[in-house]
């Protein structure tokens, strides 16, 4: 199922009412955001074993100093809450960390996995996502300008990294 967000721009009867006791005839009221589900018309395309990496980023400092990478809301939406639950997704679009596992596939004869309290996904700032990776950071010497591609694997519900090229 995709997730999207609704906009309700229309005042509910109770804040009209409110309003209209308070003497006021403008309703300045902010638009709301909620977080639904829409039904997929089509299933979300199977991993292709060769290439998975659905969402790939060139790193850049901040992502390294902080440990924290920062993924873009589209990338987030369609490759990860998709396989995700409405609850569970409502929880990180309200500011919570949903910790998780992450396995880091770079070293591919012997993949690392990753899950304590510095491996986490969360909301960041903006329409952002955060995918906190300090340990893979440290322990794969990511730097500045590598890129790293990454995926949710449904089946053992963690997140796959790989760093698909150093940078120069």
């Amino acid at each position: 199922m995709k997730k999207t967000f609704y906009y309700n721009f229309f005042p509910t009867k109770a804040e009209e009412e409110e309003a209209a006791k308070s003497g006021s005839s403008d309703l300045n009221l902010p638009v709301k955001r909620e977080l639904i589900e829409i039904r997929d018309f089509y299933p979300p395309p199977e991993a292709d074993p060769a290439n998975p990496w659905k969402i790939k980023k060139i790193v850049n400092n901040t992502d390294v100093l902080t440990g924290k990478l920062v993924l873009l809301q589209n990338d987030v939406f369609e490759h990860i809450f998709r396989y995700w639950s409405l609850d569970i997704c409502n929880q990180v679009v309200k500011g919570n960390k949903v910790y998780t596992a992450v396995w880091d596939l770079t070293p591919e004869s012997n993949p690392i996995q990753y899950q304590n309290e510095n491996t986490y996904f969360g909301k960041g700032p903006r329409d952002t996502y955060i995918l906190g990776w300090l340990d893979v950071v440290r322990n794969a010497k990511v730097k500045s300008r590598d890129e790293v591609g990454l995926y949710w694997d449904q089946k053992t519900g963690t997140f796959h990294l790989k760093i698909l090229r150093r940078g120069v």
